[in-house]
């Protein structure tokens, strides 16, 4: 017979759980098993929004890992069979303030909203809208990995959102193919960035998210109103995760978005620069940020050419070259300014 636990209002109380400066873990095998099911259900709710659950037996094995990228907050979830309900009287509490996007990382979910009805297999991506009732049946012990982006970043119409929910995303190709192991990745490592370097693979992921969301209202991201700018946005998220490759040039960017490298040169003369220009740009304020955020000490050219290879230039002298002529100082000066420049702790 299937527990289900409900009136959680009347009787909640706060989790706990292991917690690091933006990492927290709950799991329910840190309370005694006839409490699992109870615990569980204020663990979702504190960490993602109120639901009903439902699960086989009085027993259940569930754990939620949940950090934060920037604007973002990740949940991974990975828990025994079961189903949770989002019903309108959590809603009237007012914590539906994101839009979830999520990835099935293993199993099956048989997701119900707005009138659809869809099942999310290993890689689909699948929205959801937490300002509406939803259901999601897992009949197998799964794991999820949740991006809850708060809504006004996605600029998404209620109209807009409610396309895209009950609906699954295969990662068959384009852009669902880049945003599925995008979103993977981060919700396994997101614990590993420092605070700017995380709010700057936010920024990166909401652009490729709406992006996505774009392609799939209108089908054909090529006939989109303003698809120019959608295909810029995939374009720079995708120079911003192959910075560090020195063979990364237009032509390999045009190839990898099935473009010619007169159309990328046209997109970025529309934004009054060029491709290259960007790439070296973007480089340039990268090896900046890790330069000052070294120990102070003396930056010799060993230490330096590190820097510069590991953001794609190819040698130190023409890291130096581009530095000066960006910067009127080289890369030894200007750190000794910012160094200098810098108040006493």
């Amino acid at each position: 017979m299937a527990t289900a636990i409900g009136s959680y209002e009347e009787r909640r109380r706060p989790p706990t759980g292991t917690a690091s400066e933006r990492t927290r873990v709950l799991t329910t095998r840190s309370v005694p098993p006839e409490e699992s099911l109870e615990y569980w259900h204020d663990a979702v709710f504190d960490t993602l929004v109120g639901m009903d659950i439902a699960a086989q037996g009085g027993t259940y094995d569930a754990t939620l890992r949940t950090d934060r990228l920037g604007d973002l907050r990740i949940t991974t979830v990975e828990a025994d069979p079961g189903r949770v309900h989002r019903a309108p009287r959590f809603i009237a509490r007012g914590d539906g303030r994101e839009i979830f996007v999520a990835v099935q990382s293993a199993g099956r979910a048989r997701v119900e909203q707005d009138g659809r009805a869809t099942e999310l297999r290993t890689g689909d991506i699948g929205f959801f809208e937490t300002l509406r009732p939803f259901r999601t049946t897992f009949p197998d012990r799964f794991r999820m990995k949740i991006f809850a982006v708060p809504r006004p970043l996605l600029e998404l119409s209620e109209a807009d959102v409610r396309q895209l929910t009950g609906r699954a995303v295969r990662p068959a190709g384009g852009l669902p193919a880049l945003l599925g192991p995008l979103l993977e990745r981060l919700a396994d490592t997101s614990a590993s960035y420092t605070t700017p370097t995380a709010e700057r693979l936010a920024e990166s992921v909401v652009d490729l998210v709406a992006a996505t969301a774009a392609d799939q209202l209108g089908a054909d991201p090529a006939e989109l109103p303003g698809a120019d700018g959608v295909l810029l946005r995939r374009i720079r998220t995708y120079i911003r995760w192959h910075l560090s490759d020195p063979g990364l040039t237009p032509g390999t960017i045009a190839r990898a978005h099935g473009i010619s490298v007169r159309c990328l040169h046209r997109l970025f003369q529309d934004e009054g620069t060029t491709v290259c220009q960007s790439i070296r740009d973007l480089r340039l304020r990268e090896c900046r940020r890790e330069l000052a955020a070294r120990p102070a000490g003396p930056a010799g050219p060993a230490g330096l050419g590190q820097v510069a290879r590991r953001w794609g230039f190819t040698s130190a002298a023409g890291f130096g070259k581009a530095f000066r002529s960006s910067f009127g100082l080289s890369p030894t000066d200007w750190l000794d300014r910012v160094r200098t420049d810098a108040p006493p702790c």
